[in-house]
C-alpha cells in the first residue's frame, strides 16, 4: 500500500464526491498531491457507500485497486456469513473457549469477510493469509480500525499457510475465480486454490470450513468433488443471485460436536436467502429428500395470485417443494411460476396479483394489453427472449404493470398481465 501523504489525504476528504475522471484531468493543478492515488481511494470509497457502508463511514480506512473492490463481498452478505459462523458456534456446546476460538481466512482479498467473520466469533483470533503484499498492508491497517484487534497477517500462499496453522475452529476460503489471462472460471478445478484437491488437509486443520464459490457454480458437481458437506447457502441480494456458501464439517470436531445444525438426517441442507436493506429477508430451507418426494400439481389456470420464486430458490432447485409448502399450483415443470387464490405473505419471492390472462391470439392480446405503453416484462420458459417480445408488442420498459410471457400445463404459450401486491 502506498504511503499516502498529509496533502493527497486532505485531497482526498475534499474531494470524495467529485469525478474522478475530471480530477485525474486537472492533475497538474495539484502538483503536491499524488493526483493517481488520491482518485483510487476516491473511486473506491464512492463503491464503497453503497457495498460497504459502515467502511465508507470511517475516513481512516484505505481501499485497494479497482479490481479487488469489485471482486470483495458486499457489507450485506460478509454480514450474513458472520451470522452463519456465529451459528455454528453456538451450536458447537457452551461454546469455544477464547483459547481455541481461532480462525483463518486462507484468501484475504481486501478483507471484508475475515473481517465479518471476526467480528462475529470475538473474541477470537484472526490469520489473514494473502498473496499481494499490497492487500496485506492494506489489512494491517484497516483491520484494528474495524475492531479486529487480534490478527497475524501472513503475505504467502494458501498452501503454505496451511502447513504451518494450528488447528483452527472455522477455516474461510474464497478461490479466486479468473484464470491467469483474466476470464472467469467457474468449476472447483479451476479456481485458485483447488480446494477438491486440498479438502482432506483442510479438514483436518478446522472445526468448521466454510467456503464460498461462484453462483454459476454447478452446485450438484460441487457435491460430488467435496465429501462432508452439510449446508448449502445460496444468497442473494435483492433478487440476484451472488454466491454459494458451502459448510463442511471439519475432522477436528469431535463427534459430539453439531457443526451442520441445520441438515438433520436427510443430508446437507439447502438455505435459501434473499438479503435486501429495502425489504425483510426471505429464507427458505430444504433438502434434496423433500424435494424429491414433494408433490407438486400443475394447472393451466391462472388463480387470483401469481407467485416468482427468487434467485436462491431457483438456482437451488426447490422447484416441487415450494409449491407444497405453501399450497401453490406451478403452471408447468419449466416455467417455476405458480399460482394460487390466496396470498402468502411469507413466500420466498415476488407475489402478483392477476389482471388478466391471455394466449397469443392477435384479439386476445390486443384486450389484455388496452392501454398499456410500458410494463415491466419477464419470460419464463418461452420461445421468445424479452428484447424480441417487447418489440413485437411495441411496448416500453417500466411502469406499475408486470407481464410474463411462459408456458401452462398443456403446453399452450400465455401472456400473464399483474400488478405488484403491497
Amino acid at each position: 500500500m502506498n504511503t499516502l501523504d498529509e496533502h493527497t489525504l486532505q485531497f482526498v476528504r475534499e474531494h470524495r464526491q467529485d469525478d474522478v475522471r475530471e480530477l485525474m484531468l486537472s492533475a497538474r493543478r495539484w502538483p503536491q498531491v499524488d493526483v493517481r492515488q488520491a482518485c483510487v481511494q476516491i473511486a473506491a470509497w464512492q463503491r464503497a457507500r453503497q457495498k460497504l457502508p459502515s467502511w465508507a463511514a470511517n475516513d481512516a480506512i484505505r481501499y485497494p485497486e479497482q479490481l479487488s473492490m469489485e471482486q470483495c463481498s458486499s457489507e450485506l452478505t460478509a454480514r450474513y456469513k458472520g451470522e452463519v459462523a456465529r451459528r455454528h458456534l453456538l451450536a458447537s456446546g457452551e461454546g469455544r473457549t477464547e483459547a481455541t476460538r481461532r480462525m483463518a481466512d486462507l484468501t484475504g482479498g481486501f478483507g471484508v469477510d475475515a473481517t465479518m467473520l471476526a467480528q462475529s466469533l470475538s473474541p477470537c483470533r484472526l490469520t489473514f493469509v494473502e498473496r499481494s503484499p499490497e492487500l496485506c498492508d492494506l489489512a494491517r491497517h484497516n483491520l484494528p480500525l474495524l475492531g479486529v484487534d487480534r490478527a497475524d497477517v501472513l503475505c504467502t500462499d494458501c498452501e503454505q499457510a496451511l502447513a504451518r496453522l494450528p488447528r483452527q475452529y472455522l477455516l474461510f476460503l474464497d478461490p479466486a475465480r479468473r484464470d491467469q489471462h483474466g476470464g472467469r472460471t467457474y468449476a472447483i478445478a479451476d479456481c485458485t486454490p483447488d480446494v477438491a484437491r486440498l479438502l482432506t488437509s483442510l479438514r483436518e486443520r478446522c472445526d468448521v470450513l466454510m467456503l464460498k464459490l461462484s453462483p454459476m457454480l454447478d452446485l450438484s458437481a460441487a457435491l460430488r468433488e467435496l465429501q462432508g458437506v452439510g449446508e448449502v447457502h445460496v444468497v442473494s441480494v435483492d433478487g440476484e443471485c451472488k454466491e454459494l456458501l458451502l459448510i463442511i464439517k471439519g475432522s477436528a470436531a469431535s463427534p459430539a460436536q453439531d457443526t451442520t445444525p441445520l441438515a438433520g438426517e436427510r443430508g446437507e441442507a439447502y438455505v435459501c436467502v434473499n438479503l435486501s436493506d429495502r425489504h425483510p429477508r426471505q429464507t427458505f430451507v430444504f433438502t434434496h429428500a423433500e424435494e424429491r418426494q414433494a408433490a407438486c400439481p400443475y394447472t393451466t389456470t391462472l388463480r387470483r395470485y401469481l407467485y416468482e420464486p427468487n434467485a436462491s430458490v431457483l438456482k437451488a432447485g426447490a422447484y416441487k417443494c415450494v409449491a407444497q409448502r405453501y399450497s401453490l399450483e406451478k403452471l408447468h415443470p419449466s416455467s417455476h411460476l405458480y399460482t394460487a387464490d390466496t396470498l402468502v405473505a411469507d413466500f420466498p419471492g415476488r407475489c402478483f396479483e392477476v389482471v388478466a390472462s391471455s394466449d397469443f391470439a392477435k384479439r386476445k392480446l390486443k384486450a389484455l394489453l388496452a392501454g398499456l405503453s410500458k410494463a415491466n416484462l419477464s419470460v419464463r420458459n418461452f420461445p421468445l427472449g424479452v428484447a424480441e417480445l417487447r418489440r413485437r408488442l411495441h411496448l416500453g420498459e417500466g411502469g406499475d404493470d408486470y407481464l410474463f410471457a411462459t408456458t401452462l400445463a398443456d403446453g399452450q404459450h400465455a401472456l400473464v398481465r399483474c400488478r405488484k401486491t403491497p
